[in-house]
């Protein structure tokens, strides 16, 4: 078993430098990246050019910016037919959301993708557009991105290349024409509301847990017609054949295909004998050695909330979105960010929070005393942290003002993965909501990992 220990102490953390919390590692992946792609946690967003609310705020390339220089690798755009049905807008369908052209889109990725990070982009696209403004896609994502694109060829893939291979590469992600058009078939005949009864009360997490959606390996191996013409396009009349075409020349583009596998995960499973893994009993732990999976923000989170995180990653999904239009909840090290409170003049009583969010047997969190009237707290109190799964732990350090009469306020808070962390006295640095950094904050601690 692995332990953490953290104290509090006092003093000027400038002495330490910025950010001596982590060793320099941080600012440069230390990272083994040469393992298929699927291996990797990927930092993922959700309707990301949405402004603020899923119902009715602009969409725009802004947000898919700022994404790009925070580090998401993976955008997603909703692809729709413009008013006069030749071009493509992004927008969230059958909302009051106002559209964006894709091409726009497009080149704001292309010029910020790697500004944050060398590793490879991935668009995923929702698509609603016909065969003619598909063949309008691909022409447009290959102008745009040239020798940038990714794509896997006819061969078929054992395994997903490497992030380390993938440097400064663009996939694409999306569900093939056919797959596509069957899908929406079935979900035309069996369409029921998964609304529930969603309680008004309902915490910024959820309670609910989306529905894993599955994104499969680029040859899609179960799929014969992938990558060339089927032998039935010979029969078919020029009509039929130019949309034959243009399916080709639209799946050629795409690198994951998207998509639920015939009878579900455990029928997968079962297909190949390949895919039996370690534990038997867990389904996604096995599906997700060759696969990458992919969980977003219920449909009803209107106000772009998002839910909690650490359960897609604890069955191993690898792309867990996050809206990141209103609020910054998690982050891609794991930081919280929350409401900050507007501090007086006068000294106010602080106290700390500190804990482990991580597999359930991990989490848990912590409280100091309230130090009263008083800028610059010393606690001085330590808490250990026994850990099951110390991959998975984030260590959580939150500062509240204590408040009498009302619900306590948020003074910052940051998250740490613990992976990360360096034994030692360190400067931790505090976040606002909005995940900007204090320039004049910061808590002075211990941290001492030991195996028991």
């Amino acid at each position: 078993m692995t332990g953490w220990s953290v104290k509090d102490y006092d003093g000027d953390g400038d002495e330490l430098g910025e950010d001596d919390y982590c060793g320099d590692e941080t600012f440069n992946v230390h990272h083994d990246m040469s393992a298929p792609v699927s291996h990797y946690f990927i930092y993922t967003g959700h309707n990301s050019y949405l402004t603020g609310n899923q119902l009715s705020s602009d969409c725009s390339d802004v947000p898919i910016i700022k994404a790009l220089q925070r580090g998401v690798r993976v955008i997603e755009l909703d692809m729709w037919p413009n008013s006069t049905k030749d071009d493509i807008d992004i927008l969230h369908g059958r909302t009051l959301t106002t559209p964006v052209a894709l091409i726009k889109c497009l080149r704001s990725i292309k010029e910020h993708a790697f500004s944050a990070s060398p590793y490879p982009v991935v668009i995923t696209l929702e698509d609603h557009l016909t065969s003619d403004l598909q063949a309008k896609v691909a022409e447009m994502v290959t102008e745009t991105f040239g020798n940038m694109l990714f794509t896997p060829g006819p061969e078929c893939l054992k395994e997903f290349p490497s992030p380390e291979s993938l440097k400064k590469r663009i996939l694409i992600s999306t569900k093939p024409p056919k797959e596509y058009l069957e899908a929406k078939s079935i979900k035309e005949k069996g369409s029921v509301s998964q609304k529930g009864n969603d309680s008004a009360e309902e915490e910024a997490w959820g309670k609910e847990v989306p529905d894993l959606k599955p994104k499969f390996e680029a040859d899609d191996k179960s799929n014969p017609d992938v990558g060339e013409d089927s032998p039935e396009d010979e029969d078919l009349d020029d009509g039929d054949r130019k949309a034959a075409e243009y399916r080709t020349e639209y799946k050629r583009l795409i690198s994951i295909h998207a998509g639920k596998p015939k009878g579900g995960i455990e029928e997968a499973l079962k297909i190949d004998p390949n895919k039996q893994y370690y534990n038997e009993d867990c389904i996604c732990s096995r599906f997700t050695h060759r696969n990458l999976l992919r969980v977003y923000p219920k449909g009803t989170r209107f106000n772009s909330s998002n839910y909690n995180p650490m359960i897609g990653w604890m069955h191993g999904a690898q792309m867990v979105a996050f809206n990141m239009q209103v609020q910054y909840i998690w982050e891609k090290a794991g930081i919280w960010i929350f409401s900050t409170h507007t501090l007086a003049y006068i000294p106010s009583d602080f106290y700390t929070r500190v804990g482990i969010a991580g597999v359930p047997a991990d989490s848990v969190m912590k409280k100091t005393k309230t130090i009263e009237d008083n800028w610059t707290p010393v606690w001085n109190e330590e808490f250990e942290f026994p850990l099951t799964v110390p991959e998975l732990a984030l260590l959580r350090i939150e500062v509240h003002e204590y408040d009498m009469s009302e619900k306590d306020d948020f003074g910052g808070q940051t998250c740490l993965p613990l992976s990360e962390l360096r034994a030692g006295i360190r400067a931790v640095p505090l976040y606002s909501r909005k995940g900007e950094k204090y320039k004049c904050v910061k808590l002075l601690m211990s941290f001492e990992l030991f195996s028991v």
